[in-house]
């Protein structure tokens, strides 16, 4: 199994930010095969939404967000191995150019180790600050990973959309995976599922431990794809996942271990990313937290 972690972007761990580059290397060198960011543009403070799309109200956890690039950049420089990815970024609110030239450079700066996965989010207030239309959010990611496989296969490169529009521009630098770095995409709905099976090179699900761990539900979500992938003319087995686990504060570093092996034994899915950010309030409880967790998978 491949266990990766995310690096400290939100919330107390984020006071540690400028360790970023010690955290990669320290949890590299721990035996991680990945390192993660995730996406908050804001925490509107009366969200019409709440976090995940339900209720009115989102953890105060995520109030305090580092920029994704930046932490990605930083964390590419100082590994070797590791994978670097995005379990999500909010790709919609992001105009593609400026989306496909920040991936790029991590992807080159880190010799191909990129994996980007995307996700169209749940906040109004995000899309506003944007200035996005939520409403189309769904339709605009469609249009922007046909933009995304134009700027990064094509030179010059153009891409002509209801909503999005690139002119014709000359696109030299390109990622180092050929033909371009992988699509990895969030899903939960049936309409979003399907979009993994029609144009994903990956699924992210997620479970939070304990108090969400759906394994029936994974195992159904993936029937699904493999179905809808098989509708598309698309080889299911060519679909990859990797699953988010975040860990509520109280939890201990055994009950996750014990979650990630069983959702591996039930499901298949071999690669997890573990997020801290409720559980561990330090950069060295993280260090300590990853390290210790990648003992106790490997030892079965």
């Amino acid at each position: 199994m491949k266990i990766g972690f995310a690096l400290p972007q939100f919330h107390k761990q984020v006071l540690g930010i400028a360790r970023t580059a010690e955290f990669a290397r320290e949890v590299e060198n721990a035996g991680a095969a990945s390192l993660w960011v995730s996406d908050r543009n804001l925490a509107a403070v009366n969200p019409k939404i709440g976090y995940g799309g339900l209720g009115n109200t989102i953890p105060a956890e995520l109030n305090a967000a580092a920029d994704p690039f930046v932490l990605l950049g930083i964390a590419a420089s100082a590994t070797e191995r590791v994978l670097l990815g995005t379990h999500v970024l909010i790709a919609p609110l992001y105009p593609p150019v400026q989306l496909a030239r920040a991936l790029t450079s991590i992807d080159l700066i880190s010799e191909g180790r990129l994996l980007p996965g995307f996700g169209i989010g749940w906040s109004p207030e995000e899309y506003e600050a944007a200035g996005t239309d939520f409403t189309r959010r769904g339709a605009r990611m469609n249009e922007l990973l046909d933009a995304l496989d134009a700027i990064w296969t094509t030179d010059p490169a153009q891409y002509s959309g209801e909503s999005i529009s690139v002119p014709l521009h000359h696109a030299p630098l390109k990622p180092v995976r050929r033909p371009r770095p992988p699509f990895y995409l969030g899903a939960l709905s049936e309409r979003a599922l399907r979009r993994v099976a029609e144009r994903g090179d990956g699924w992210l699900p997620l479970v939070v431990v304990p108090s969400y761990v759906d394994i029936d539900g994974l195992v159904n979500q993936r029937a699904l794809i493999d179905r809808l992938a098989q509708d598309a003319d698309r080889d299911p087995s060519q679909i990859d996942a990797v699953l988010r686990v975040n860990i509520d504060a109280g939890t201990t570093t055994q009950q996750v271990a014990d979650v990630i092996k069983e959702v591996h034994e039930r499901t298949g899915i071999d690669h997890f990313m573990v997020d801290s950010l409720y559980a561990v309030h330090s950069v060295d409880g993280s260090i300590a937290h990853a390290a210790e967790l990648i003992d106790l998978v490997e030892k079965g």
